[in-house]
């Protein structure tokens, strides 16, 4: 079986996508798509930057749709398709455009707000992130339940065994991460970001997003799609938006969705979109798996050969 996993936000560049674009017209036609319902040019800020535009987080949640939604049609336009598909936080929206979910011009528009509301929960300074690494989940919990006094401090990402990101207030925070390296933790590294994700403060984000994901038209998977609040595969529509909503505040479980993949019989993944995070987190799960990504075209050879076909409609790439 083969899995397309999707990145989620942090793997964004300036620049990125450009390649696809100039080398394959569905590629180009999908930034065309964004700009057109957002009503403004995504597509300058992805490809020219400056960087500090493309890292806000309403710009930076649609432009990584976007990309990884162009690398996915290059898949499709060519007969590659999945059998299961998983995305990472806001990868699991490229994840159910692939899988015919939801509509990607809706997918765009819901992310480009799902950012807004999610920088807009916490005032800036007030939350905070951390990695925590070489210490298990049941030691971070630990750490995050003494630390919290009162405040919100939990595990947010648990990406895979030793690297686990925490979110809360900006005191909490700094607590866990003093009481995880009393723990044994090997690493305790703040991350820069504009607010505190998949935490319990981002409940108010949640609760405005709710009825717009309610409102969308959207259509049963096509292929399942494994959720991040619980690794169980989504085959419907109502179960999907469900894990939508409830993702917004809830733990991002990418250790346990990898490991839901594999056990259901998945032996190669593709990432589709901009980097290789994600390749990096399922080696440390799977050693034994094939593991190839597309946000180039050079790597379409490599996963045609995956397939087991020749690349059909390439010309568009000389």
């Amino acid at each position: 079986m083969k899995a397309f996993v999707f990145p989620g936000q942090g793997s964004q560049s300036v620049g990125m996508g450009r390649a696809l674009a100039e080398a394959f017209p569905e590629a180009r036609a999908t930034f065309d798509e964004a700009d057109a319902a957002l009503g403004w040019r995504l597509s300058d800020v992805i490809f020219e930057g400056p960087v500090e535009r493309l890292t806000l987080t309403e710009n930076t949640q649609p432009a990584i749709l976007t990309m990884s939604v162009a690398a996915w049609r290059v898949l499709d336009a060519r007969g590659f398709r999945p059998d299961v598909v998983a995305g990472h936080s806001l990868g699991e929206y490229s994840a159910h455009v692939a899988a015919g979910t939801l509509a990607f011009a809706d997918a765009v528009r819901l992310v480009h707000h799902r950012g807004q509301y999610m920088q807009e929960a916490v005032p800036v300074g007030h939350g905070a992130m951390a990695a925590i690494l070489g210490l298990d989940e049941d030691g971070v919990r630990a750490a995050c339940d003494e630390a919290a006094q009162g405040e919100v401090v939990s595990p947010a990402n648990l990406n895979a065994a030793g690297q686990i990101v925490i979110a809360g207030t900006a005191a909490g925070v700094a607590r866990a991460g003093e009481l995880a390296k009393a723990r044994g933790a090997k690493r305790v590294i703040p991350l820069q970001v504009s607010a505190p994700f998949h935490c319990a403060l981002m409940a108010p984000a949640g609760a405005r997003l709710a009825p717009e994901l309610r409102s969308v038209t959207v259509h049963d998977p096509r292929v399942p799609v494994v959720a991040n609040v619980d690794a169980e595969p989504k085959r419907d529509a109502a179960s999907a938006i469900d894990a939508l909503i409830r993702q917004v505040s809830s733990p991002v479980r990418w250790d346990l969705t990898v490991r839901r993949l594999a056990s259901d019989g998945v032996t190669a993944y593709v990432e589709v979109g901009p980097g290789t995070v994600l390749s990096g987190l399922i080696k440390k799960a799977v050693r034994d798996a094939a593991i190839l990504n597309l946000d180039q075209p050079a790597g379409l050879a490599a996963i045609a050969a995956l397939f087991g076909a020749g690349i059909k409609g390439t010309d568009d790439a000389s």
